[in-house]
């Protein structure tokens, strides 16, 4: 997890894709984030050597960014915005050992699975 100052410098991040992919975490990514104008904290997260190289709404990075901004803003109830360019807004409460995440989401696909 990097930290930036403000909103702005985690918008305008550009990812160098040929040098970003160079880096091994396998699996993870790398999660930034900095306080936000009209939210309490936004991020982004992008993954070396994946097919995606920014994930649009990533509710694992948040499992532990609300612990670090909780404790930062000493506060347990936070609103976030991972500003990829699908945007989301997370309601986020801090839960000590657990984290509760929640916000809008949109049907990607429907279908159905027969296993024999």
């Amino acid at each position: 997890m990097l930290v930036y100052d403000n909103e702005t410098e985690i918008k305008n991040i550009q990812i160098n894709r040929l040098l970003f992919d160079q880096i091994n975490l396998d699996p993870g990514g790398i999660i930034v984030t900095a306080p936000g104008d009209n939210c309490d904290f936004v991020s982004r997260y992008f993954t070396p050597q994946a097919s995606i190289l920014e994930d649009p709404v990533t509710g694992s990075a948040h499992c532990s960014l609300i612990p670090f901004w909780a404790a930062r803003l000493n506060k347990n109830e936070l609103y976030a915005l991972q500003v990829s360019e699908r945007v989301g807004n997370l309601f986020c409460e801090n839960k000590g050992e657990r984290v509760i995440i929640s916000g809008q989401a949109k049907t990607y696909s429907i279908g159905s699975l027969w296993i024999d």
